[in-house]
């Protein structure tokens, strides 16, 4: 399929978007617009809804009610024509062990129709983005969890989509990988694709995201650019204050228009008035601490809380 983003504004239209488990509403009546080109993060606690909202965008899970369009096209039945133009990158790998690295390739562009004289080039290509060449010939078992990784992202881009669905696609990788996918998924940006990304890092959605919403208990509670929420929802100053809660509480109670959030041994003050901190915090002799700027963590903390979600 072949869209224009000449004639639409955007690559997923929702409205009052809802989705439901046996009387249990999971979505509750989402509007959510993605537009073409760059990163669009959908971010939130476990059980936020996440999952759903991209089964539904994926046709795989229809709305019990609501409008959902994905390349103009109303979804869910339009689900086949849509699927080719979409990438997907599952949380999990779901590689085909007995075969090599450019055999799943070959083999998940066959799903798509492409010959072998178009696959051929693809695959050499693909290869070369996610730095596999030289293990075309490998069988997944003998690959690392980044190379894996790395590869599931090049199979997502056999079908050459327009858009790219990223579902935590760094999770358990070590530094090192993380920012090698980093730099490729970049790439993918410049390269004018549109990027749908679940993270449970916030230094990868702030580092990636051109634009993000934060979902809770199935519905969005906050969405912008990071640097937009990060000004609108904390102040600029982080501390993280170790010591006893209610000293630290004590030794600050002299400082203005500042939240103190105590977890464990940790109290963390948020203020816009960091001087002033510092300087309380340096005479005390029985807390240590670590200032820092506000970040996208600290927005989502504040508005999701800290409590587990199982």
């Amino acid at each position: 399929m072949t869209t224009s983003n000449t004639a639409l504004d955007y690559v997923i239209d929702a409205a009052a978007l809802s989705k439901a488990y046996a009387g249990h509403a999971v979505v509750k009546e989402m509007d959510l617009k993605v537009p073409y080109g760059g990163c669009f993060g959908l971010l939130g606690p476990n059980g936020a809804g996440k999952t759903t909202t991209l089964k539904m965008i994926l046709g795989q899970s229809p709305p019990s009610a609501g409008r959902l369009q994905v390349f103009g096209l109303e979804m869910p039945q339009a689900t086949r024509i849509v699927r080719t133009s979409i990438g997907v990158v599952p949380q999990t790998d779901n590689l085909d062990p007995d075969f090599t690295v450019a055999e799943n390739l070959q083999i998940y562009g066959n799903y798509f129709g492409l010959t072998k004289s178009e696959l051929a080039p693809r695959i050499h290509r693909l290869l070369d983005l996610v730095e596999l060449r030289e293990r075309a010939g490998t069988r997944i078992s003998k690959l690392s969890g980044g190379m894996m990784r790395r590869l599931s992202i090049a199979r997502a881009l056999i079908n050459d989509p327009e858009l790219v669905v990223l579902d935590e696609p760094t999770t358990g990788l070590d530094p090192q990988v993380r920012h090698r996918i980093w730099t490729r998924l970049r790439e993918l940006k410049q390269a004018g694709k549109t990027l749908l990304l679940t993270t449970h890092y916030m230094e990868e959605a702030e580092r990636l995201c051109d634009k993000l919403v934060v979902m809770d208990q199935g519905i969005i509670i906050a969405e912008g650019t990071p640097q937009q929420l990060i000004r609108d929802c904390v102040p600029d100053d982080v501390f993280e204050v170790h010591g006893d809660a209610q000293r630290v509480n004590s030794l600050l109670s002299v400082v203005e228009n500042l939240r103190l959030e105590a977890v464990g041994d940790t109290t963390y003050c948020y203020t816009s008035d960091a001087a002033r901190v510092v300087r309380v915090l340096e005479a005390a002799v029985d807390v240590s601490y670590l200032h820092r700027h506000a970040n996208l963590e600290d927005v989502f903390l504040t508005l999701t809380g800290r409590d587990l979600r199982e």
